[in-house]
């Protein structure tokens, strides 16, 4: 039997390093003015009684949960709430949409009973082509809702939906991923100071 030779642990956290790096400076080099513009939409939401809902699948609905809980809750000190709201934790309502309406009205189904004019609805798709996400935009848009979107690579489908619309110049998943994250927290915190909360 062959030795297992193993990989070079070394040599891949240095290329993932390395990998996560470049990915941050081109996101450094072309998303200020959207990511301006997202923050200037969500505090004119709020300060005008509005709220924030996210939504995405997979590592994407997981990203949507922990934005709404750090705007809710808190994300750097003890502040008054800010009202952000995932479209992704209620089982009722998912299981109920996916089984009568399909798995495409997942979010819009909630974006037309929760979302009004005025709130600002952030979608999440890595590939910009998540049909359940891009549904949502369109009918946060109908209804008079700023229509935002994270996505990545090409923005696909969610370009011309999402306005504003902070899509990552890099084809990987899991960079793409790290930079909405990264963005989604710098959100967060930009709001708390545009608040006056801290």
């Amino acid at each position: 039997m062959a030795a297992r030779t193993g990989i070079d642990l070394e040599a891949y956290f240095t290329a993932e390093m390395d990998s996560h790096q470049r990915t941050l400076e081109a996101t450094r080099q072309v998303l200020f003015e959207p990511f301006a513009r997202l923050v200037a939409a969500c505090a004119e939401s709020i300060r005008r009684g509005g709220k924030i809902l996210f939504f995405g699948n997979g590592g994407s609905a997981a990203d949507a949960q922990h934005l709404a809980t750090e705007l809710a809750v808190r994300y750097q000190r003890d502040r008054a709430p800010i009202a952000g709201l995932a479209l992704t934790t209620d089982t009722s309502a998912l299981t109920a949409i996916g089984n009568d309406f399909g798995f495409e009205a997942l979010f819009s189904r909630q974006i037309e009973a929760l979302c009004r004019a005025g709130d600002v609805a952030i979608g999440f798709s890595t590939s910009g082509n998540s049909a359940n996400v891009n549904n949502a935009l369109k009918t946060a848009r109908a209804l008079g809702a700023v229509a935002a979107g994270f996505g990545g690579r090409d923005g696909g489908a969610m370009r011309g939906l999402a306005d504003p619309f902070l899509c990552v110049p890099a084809a990987e998943t899991a960079r793409i991923q790290e930079m909405h994250i990264t963005l989604g927290h710098m959100l967060c915190g930009a709001l708390e100071r545009e608040l006056g909360l801290l």
